[in-house]
């Protein structure tokens, strides 16, 4: 069973929802509407971030609880527990046979650039079911979509060839936000994470090192049960790993104008124990002491030793403190070291940094129901930009010669789908005229995934989707991918679309 899956035990449960939903079921189950035919979309009136742009994500997410959903007998019988006593037994006795099988999804595929109006999920099917499924949906979506967005801001800030590490699991929003955030910091452009559930049940690449924990749990008075260590090629007699540290830490203190009982032994002995396990992906943690006078002569004294049995360092990393400032002297201090060794290699040693990295730290390093039984339905609020748009709608993406995005266009799904070359007369939202495009190329946004509780066709890979993410940052023009003031990307409506918005908010007879 699917449940039994991997991604399958990480599948939201039923009850993952707001009560009221569940009373609203009973509501439409005793006024026998709970079969009527009904959707809604979900759509956001702002980007996050005061961004141009957000990436739609969580649709695996939503598939998969789709796909397992069903309320146990368990789940039933805690709702009659909250639910008034004199429910109708006939009514759990409904919710133990529901399931998704008459349940339609349509949605933009998962990493596709998204924007206010546009609709990241469509849900079509029975009353009472949609209304079970509202929640739990907006919740695997719109938590997704946000760290997904958040991480490809990063990734944009960074530049296409650093390395983003995602780290967050020790204060994420439980197990579940963890397990969330570490999957799409990934889609959203990160290289990988420290989660190793995300490895396990999304394919995360994960990576990690040691913590400071690790340093500071050695005094410095241990002794390696077997400190020697073979030359990385594997010809060569094997070598006392810690006696050639200490002798290449007289060596680097000198050079460094430091006494050579400053660099903390206990730091040097977690490092040695380090090497050993992972001689050829030894990387340093500097600051858990001292940076200048304890974590680098030590790392170096350790990375020269390796070095010296053909072995390379992969790195080093800062936790705290000013990391630009201490990145920049690192590099100096590298650089000189290299020569003064003749190691070359070690001038490009990579430096990491963690600890609270925002834009702005990175920088500086460099839904609601909307049709019913048929019938269009809107929130007529004096406040309009919480006016819904009424119907059943369809979503395409217009573009120029050269593949740059030009505009979204919303209409009725029953209307006939724009056409590359052909003039298309729309309404961008908040203006007061029409204007008039032509698109080199249109894409249809909204694609069918799942028809009937059936799922269409395979979903992409979660590295698919990364990729695709990416390729759609890059169509997206400098203006929009500002992230300080960036210029509003256009949403328009149809004509049709736009009369009907006009004669429902005058309350005019349909």
């Amino acid at each position: 069973m699917a449940e039994q899956e991997p991604e399958g035990r990480a599948a939201a449960r039923p009850l993952l929802t707001d009560l009221y939903q569940a009373t609203m079921a009973l509501g439409y189950w005793r006024a026998g509407r709970a079969q009527d035919l009904a959707e809604f979309e979900l759509f956001f009136r702002h980007c996050p971030f005061g961004g141009a742009f957000a990436l739609a994500a969580g649709l695996r997410d939503c598939v998969r609880f789709l796909r397992t959903f069903h309320l146990r007998d368990a789940d039933v019988q805690f709702l009659a527990s909250v639910l008034p006593p004199d429910t109708d037994p006939a009514f759990f006795e409904h919710l133990r046979a529901i399931d998704c099988s008459g349940v339609t999804v349509r949605a933009l595929p998962e990493g596709s650039l998204a924007f206010p109006g546009v609709p990241l999920l469509q849900v079509s099917g029975p009353l009472l079911v949609v209304q079970l499924l509202e929640t739990p949906l907006l919740c695997l979506v719109s938590y997704a979509s946000l760290i997904a967005t958040n991480a490809a801001r990063l990734r944009l800030i960074a530049g296409p060839k650093k390395r983003l590490l995602e780290m967050g699991l020790r204060r994420a929003q439980g197990p579940d936000g963890g397990l969330t955030a570490s999957t799409y910091s990934y889609l959203g452009g990160f290289d990988c994470s420290s989660n190793v559930l995300a490895g396990q049940l999304r394919g995360v690449p994960v990576a990690g090192t040691l913590a400071h924990s690790f340093v500071t749990s050695f005094s410095g008075t241990e002794v390696p049960p077997d400190p020697m260590l073979a030359p990385a090629a594997g010809q060569g007699p094997r070598v006392d790993l810690a006696t050639l540290v200490e002798a290449w830490l007289e060596r680097v203190c000198a050079h460094l104008g430091l006494g050579v009982q400053e660099p903390h032994p206990g730091e040097r002995a977690a490092f040695v124990a380090y090497a050993l396990a992972f001689p050829r992906a030894f990387q340093g943690l500097l600051d858990t002491y001292s940076v200048r006078r304890s974590g680098l002569p030590n790392f170096l004294a350790v990375a020269l030793a390796l070095g010296e049995l053909g072995y390379r360092a992969v790195g080093v990393r800062l936790d705290s403190g000013d990391l630009l400032q201490q990145a920049q002297e690192i590099r100096g201090l590298f650089r000189t070291t290299a020569a003064q060794f003749q190691a070359p290699w070690l001038q490009s040693v990579p430096i990491a940094v963690s600890n609270n990295i925002d834009e702005e730290e990175l920088a500086r390093l460099a839904q609601e129901l909307v049709s019913v039984g048929g019938q269009p339905r809107m929130k007529l609020t004096e406040d309009p930009e919480k006016q819904t748009l009424p119907g059943s709608k369809a979503a395409f993406r217009l573009l120029g010669p050269d593949g740059t995005l030009l505009l979204d266009v919303l209409q009725l799904a029953e209307e006939p789908p724009p056409r590359a070359g052909q003039e298309l007369r729309v309404w961008p939202r908040g203006a007061r005229e029409p204007c008039t495009v032509q698109p080199a190329q249109v894409e249809q946004l909204l694609q069918l995934w799942v028809q009937q509780g059936q799922l269409c066709e395979p979903l992409p890979s979660l590295a698919e989707s990364r990729a695709f993410a990416q390729l759609g940052l890059s169509r997206l023009g400098p203006d929009h991918r500002r992230l300080e003031q960036p210029a509003p990307y256009q949403v328009a409506l149809s004509e049709k679309l736009q009369a009907l918005l006009h004669r429902l908010s005058a309350g005019a007879p349909q």
